[in-house]
């Protein structure tokens, strides 16, 4: 059978690729470092992300894996993110593709106008941004939604639309 998460790993790496990218030719400009965590908020995925991340869970010590148990099952509505713990995500490896972007200049849709928004603490005293330094979030959200819907079909899975990653204790092994 095939790798059912191959074609949202590829995305992932892809990702990287750019948001590495990105943060090289910014270089001084991007401020965001471990334990940066203002952007971490408790946000829902879509089931293909919830898949890899409790693919990745599950590679986990057992030790970290319950952690991560422990910190999900206490976590309270209106805090930062459930994958938090003392400033650092405890699933960073396998966070999801919005995570992967944090921080960076993002190019947003809102009705009708574009505008591009960063993080405050980064690209201060930057006249402007070249085009390949901001990430395409409307074109991002496209290809990951493709992505999520060729795996539900692929794999004749029915889920919820959005899972709230306070809710992946329930699925964790």
């Amino acid at each position: 059978m095939a790798d059912p998460l191959a074609n949202y790993h590829s995305l992932v790496a892809k990702v990287d690729d750019l948001c590495r990218g990105i943060v090289d030719r910014l270089a001084e400009a991007i401020t965001c470092h471990p334990g940066c965590s203002s952007c971490c908020l408790a946000i829902s995925v879509f089931p293909v992300e919830a898949a890899a991340m409790i693919e990745a869970a599950g590679r986990l010590p057992e030790g970290v894996l319950q952690q991560l148990k422990r910190h999900l099952t206490h976590w309270t509505e209106g805090e930062d993110c459930p994958l938090l713990a003392d400033g650092q995500c405890l699933l960073y490896t396998a966070r999801p593709i919005i995570c992967r972007t944090h921080g960076l200049p993002i190019l947003l849709l809102e009705g009708e106008e574009r505008r591009i928004d960063v993080c405050p603490r980064n690209c201060q005293g930057l006249d402007h941004l070249p085009g390949e330094a901001v990430v395409d979030l409307e074109r991002l959200n496209t290809l990951l939604a493709a992505v999520n819907a060729l795996y539900l079909r692929e794999f004749g899975i029915r889920l919820p639309e959005r899972i709230p990653i306070s809710q992946l204790v329930e699925m964790l092994p």
